[in-house]
């Protein structure tokens, strides 16, 4: 099946850990948003043992010290939308969902605008963004 996948935080340094999503789906399109991507390279570099974090703790120094770098330079495999076509569609969520915070604004837009399949954490799962992303008739899971 051939799709575009939208990685949240979480999907996002599974992917750059262990390209699960890929070898799962090797024919889909992979993309994050910038506010996850910072979120991940965040937890990566400055982390203190958290769920963003602690999968780059468990590594070995130089597995480590690869795998930040990578996360950090964003590998060709995984697409970054340009905010210039994803922030007025944001505002237009906006009006339409006002208690998004400015990460879901960006998922819901993002994926809304490229057709994307969400991949959401179990914690995201239970949050407010799964039934926006229905609402908006988005296809999402938490089949990390």
């Amino acid at each position: 099946m051939n799709r575009v996948l939208l990685l949240d935080d979480h999907a996002l340094i599974s992917e750059i850990l262990t390209e699960s999503i890929s070898t799962r789906e090797p024919n889909s399109s992979l993309l994050t948003t910038s506010y996850w991507y910072y979120r991940a390279c965040r937890g990566a570099v400055l982390g203190a043992g958290g769920q963003l974090s602690g999968p780059f703790e468990q590594l070995s120094d130089d597995l480590q010290a690869a795998a930040i770098a990578t996360l950090l330079t964003l590998p060709e495999r995984i697409e970054l939308p340009d905010p210039r076509s994803t922030v007025p569609l944001m505002v237009t969520m906006a009006g339409r969902h006002p208690k998004l915070n400015l990460l879901n604004l960006e998922a819901v837009a993002v994926a809304v605008k490229t057709g994307a399949h969400v991949l959401l954490a179990e914690r995201a799962a239970t949050g407010i963004l799964p039934d926006v992303l229905m609402a908006e008739q988005v296809d999402w899971s938490s089949d990390l």
